[in-house]
């Protein structure tokens, strides 16, 4: 784990901090690739994060939002350490059994979700699997396959 120590910058509605150079090229020999999201953890403050390394405007930035450091939109301009690795776990996320179970019953809507983006598809999978009741996953699931028959709306989209 590489440490470093970055004052809080906000772009937009958005704290986030450089990562020096160096500590980006060993990141990027771990991860394997310098492109696209790259899967990041580590330590702000004494408190442990898990987050992801995204290139944006032309640098690379570690967005700090307020579960990493509480109130950090407040904080701009504050000097924070940092500690900083690779992160290789897997974080993929199983969709829910109830999405899976509806989605294999109605061969049309996982045909449409097969054609999805893995983006898209992994924004649906995370919307119903943080749900809690189970009434929720009931009525969001019939939601998204509605929303893949081109039926309605979901989680603020029309179908693409």
């Amino acid at each position: 784990m590489k440490k470093f120590r970055a004052e809080l910058e906000i772009i937009g509605i958005n704290p986030f901090v450089f990562v020096p150079e160096e500590i980006l090229a060993e990141i990027f020999l771990h991860a394997g690739k310098s492109k696209g999201p790259v899967p990041v953890c580590g330590i702000i403050n004494g408190e442990e994060y898990i987050q992801t390394l995204v290139k944006y405007s032309g640098s690379w930035r570690l967005y700090i939002n307020t579960t990493i450091l509480p109130d950090s939109p407040r904080r701009i301009g504050e000097v924070i350490d940092v500690a900083i690795a690779f992160d290789p776990r897997d974080r993929t996320l199983p969709p829910h059994p109830e999405l899976v179970k509806a989605l294999e019953d109605n061969e049309e809507a996982k045909k449409v979700f097969d054609g999805l983006s893995p983006s898209f598809q992994k924004e649906i999978v995370r919307y119903i699997s943080y749900l809690k009741s189970e009434k929720s996953i009931a009525d969001n699931v019939e939601r998204a396959i509605g929303f893949l028959l081109g039926k309605n709306r979901f989680i603020g989209r029309d179908r693409p």
